[in-house]
Parts: structure tokens; C-alpha cells; sequence
């Protein structure tokens, strides 16, 4: 879904939550690092962005974030002002080499990848991948992912109870999305989920996590080398055989480790959080279960709602600008609150509430603007075929502890929880 630094970093912000401390992280972890103020945008109480977030929204909706660097950093919490920021390309660069100086991060860390760059080096990548992303391509797909939910169900059906849905449920389907939508060879298939979970969280270990992200580049680095000798009906089989002269090795694994870290934890998250809205309203549930009509309209309002990737990537302003009367100098940071600006009542009435009738709207869920997440299509047909096939399997399902005693991510920049045991039978 939305789709950066090495690994998972590149699917994320951290680039500048952890980059700019990294060595220190390692030692003491993020949290312990950084003001307890900078943390705001990327915690949350239960479903909900914690309630300063709105506060600052109403009174600033550009504000600074206290942020212990020389440079302003700037956090954008107001719809209309994130649109502004993320939608303006020509005054704000995502450009890895911005970072370049904090706190040892030099261009050799340079991830590659289309989440640290600008145009020239961004259009022609998006180019490679654009056409594997639209939907008669990704229609291909269909009874892949409808056949890999069937699979997870079995699998939960067979288990002893309860069952954890992250583990069994939410975890292995983006991934094995992904590994057909790559061309993964099956054989290679375990292994390839065994690193996607081993970063799926950064904040529970950077040092684990940037081992498994090293990994896994040097895993996809050998999958190409095998596309290159002889490509597969995978996307990255199709960029060798249309577009092999114009891209390398290095570069491929890299785009493909993007759709990995873009594609897998994001849509994973929404797969939980979006099972936990459904088991705490059975009207709800029931509905799912019966009209196939209310799933693309409930698809929207969670991916409103829950918005998983709290903050967008780091923008860095080219000139002297100026949102919404704020006054932002060249060379400051922008940090955009997508969580926040998903409930700004400029979007509508009443937006902090779920509400799965509701018309719907133009979220930031999957960003906006030039690097607006590539694969928001593919995260929704695998939520669309997702959520009514597990409630239709398992009408009785329900959680098996109380939704107080839930354990959620702490400070993370993709929000998630960590499980959702639950009773199938």
C-alpha cells in the first residue's frame, strides 16, 4: 500500500524518524531517543490517532514537530494542507541525498527505489512499473488471491483454537500476493515470507530488522539473477524481457524489495485492524457477509479510518514556500500526518467515527501526488476478496479475548497489531 530506506525503511518515513538516530537506536531503541512530543504523529489509542493530534490539527494544522536537529521540521496534520505539500513536486523533493549528513547517513545507504527520489530517476522507474499495475494487468491476479485466502481459511479451520488472525490470516496473504505478483518460484516461497515477517516491524529491534531488510535485498538480488537467465510470467520476468537494457540488476531488486516492503505490511495491517472493526459490530459482520454490495464502499471507509501509514515520506522544501500562511524555508522538512489528515472535518462531517455507510471520500490513505503508492489496486482486491470470504467461512467468528486486553504497535510508523487471537468454530 503505500507504499524507501533500506528495506522496510523505504516504506516508510524512517528514513528520518531512524536514520537521523540511528546508531543511537541501536543502543537504546527509538522511543528512549526521541522527544516524547516528535512521537505524537506515529502513536494512537486503539484505532484512533491519540487525541493531541487532533488538537493540534484544530489550532495549527502546519506546525513544528520538536525535533532535536538544527533543521525545521514541520508537521502537516490538515487535509487540504498534506494534500498541498505531497501534491507540489516541483517545490518539495523527496530526494535520498537530503538525508545525506544526518547522523552518519551517507549516499553509499542510499536505498534506491522510487521512495527517495525525484524526477528524472522517479519517472523513469515509475514508467518500468506502471503497466504492471493497472487492472487488466493485475486482473491476472484474481484467482491467485481468492485462492490464497481460500488456503489461510483452511489453514484456520484445521488449527487449534483460538487462532491468531495476524499469524495465520493477515500476515500470509499480502505476502504470497506478492510473491506471485513477483514471480517468486514457489519452492522459494517460505522462505521469502520468513524475511517479509522478520522486518515487519522496525521499532521492535532496528538492528534484527535491518539485518533481515540486508537479507532479504541480497535474496531478491538472486531472484533476479535467475529472472535475467530466464524470465518468468512475473513482473519482474515482464521488466526483463520488455525493459532488460534499461535497468540493472541492483535496480531490480531494489524496485522489486519497494513492492515488497510497500505492498506486504501495509496490507497485512489493514487485514487485521479491518477484521477488528467487523468482530466488534456484528450488524456489520452480517452485512459483509450478505451483500456483496457494501464491500467496496466498507473497503474505503476503513482504509480512511484506520490509515496504517501514519506519516508520509519526508518532503524537504527546494525554495522559500508558503501553506496555508505558514511560512516554511527552503531546506526545512515536512512531515505529513496521513492518520490526521484522514480525519480532518474538511473531508466531511463527523470523520473521526467509522461509519461503513458513509459516501466515499478522497483519503490520503495511499498518499497523493507524484508518489501516490503504485499498488493501492492490489491492496484492495486482496481486502475486497479478504474480509467477506472470512466472515462467510467463519459466521461465528469472535475475538477470544477482550479487545482491552489487544496489544497494538507502540510508536510505528505502519500501525499494526501485533496479534487478534479469535475463536473460528
Amino acid at each position: 500500500m503505500g507504499v524507501l530506506p533500506v528495506g522496510r525503511l523505504r516504506a516508510t518515513i524512517t528514513g528520518l524518524f531512524a536514520r537521523l538516530y540511528l546508531a543511537r537506536a541501536r543502543r537504546k531503541g527509538l522511543s528512549s531517543v526521541l522527544p516524547a512530543a516528535a512521537l505524537m504523529p506515529l502513536q494512537r489509542t486503539g484505532l484512533d490517532p491519540v487525541p493531541a493530534l487532533g488538537e493540534v490539527r484544530a489550532q495549527e494544522p502546519i506546525s513544528r514537530l520538536p525535533l532535536p536537529v538544527a533543521t525545521n521540521v514541520w508537521l502537516v496534520t490538515g487535509y487540504d494542507e498534506a494534500k498541498a505539500v505531497l501534491g507540489d513536486a516541483k517545490r518539495f523533493s523527496n530526494d535520498f541525498t537530503n538525508l545525506v549528513g544526518y547522523a552518519g547517513v551517507t549516499e553509499a545507504d542510499n536505498p534506491g527505489g522510487l521512495g527517495f527520489t525525484d524526477p528524472p530517476v522517479h519517472t523513469r522507474l515509475r514508467r518500468l512499473l506502471t503497466p504492471e499495475f493497472t487492472m487488466r494487468r493485475l486482473a491476472r491476479l484474481t484467482p491467485e488471491i481468492q485462492a490464497i485466502v481460500e488456503q489461510r481459511l483452511d489453514a484456520m479451520a484445521a488449527a487449534d483454537q483460538p487462532v491468531d488472525l495476524v499469524t495465520e490470516f493477515a500476515v500470509p496473504i499480502p505476502s504470497l500476493v506478492i510473491s506471485e505478483l513477483l514471480g517468486v518460484p514457489y519452492g522459494d516461497r517460505e522462505e521469502f515470507q520468513q524475511l517479509s515477517v522478520a522486518r515487519f516491524d522496525v521499532f521492535d529491534g532496528v538492528g534484527a530488522s535491518l539485518g533481515a531488510m540486508s537479507q532479504s535485498l541480497e535474496y531478491l538480488h538472486g531472484v533476479v539473477r535467475k529472472q535475467r537467465e530466464e524470465p518468468g510470467e512475473g513482473l519482474l520476468g515482464a521488466l526483463i524481457r520488455d525493459h532488460g537494457d534499461e535497468v540493472t540488476d541492483r535496480e531490480l531488486a531494489e524496485l522489486a524489495d519497494g513492492v515488497l516492503t510497500g505492498g506486504f505490511e501495509t496490507t497485512a495491517s489493514m487485514l487485521a485492524l479491518g477484521a477488528l472493526v467487523l468482530l466488534q459490530d456484528r450488524e456489520l459482520l452480517e452485512r459483509v457477509r450478505d451483500d456483496d454490495e457494501v464491500v467496496p464502499g466498507l473497503v474505503e471507509e476503513l482504509l480512511r479510518y484506520l490509515t496504517v501509514v501514519q506519516v508520509a515520506f519526508p518532503r524537504f522544501a527546494r525554495e522559500d514556500v508558503e501553506i496555508a500562511g505558514t511560512k516554511i524555508s527552503r531546506g526545512d522538512v515536512v512531515l505529513c500526518s496521513l492518520s490526521g489528515a484522514d480525519r480532518d472535518a474538511a473531508l466531511g462531517p463527523d470523520m473521526e467515527r467509522f461509519d461503513a455507510t458513509r459516501n466515499p471520500t478522497s483519503h490520503l490513505a495511499f498518499g497523493h501526488g507524484l508518489h501516490r503508492c503504485i499498488g493501492a489496486e492490489l491492496a484492495r482486491m486482496e481486502l475486497r476478496a479478504a474480509y467477506p470470504a472470512l466472515v462467510r467461512r467463519f459466521p461465528d467468528i469472535r475475538l477470544a479475548v477482550p479487545a482491552s486486553e489487544l496489544e497494538f504497535r507502540k510508536a510505528s510508523i505502519v500501525y499494526g497489531l501485533d496479534s487478534l487471537p479469535v475463536h473460528v468454530k
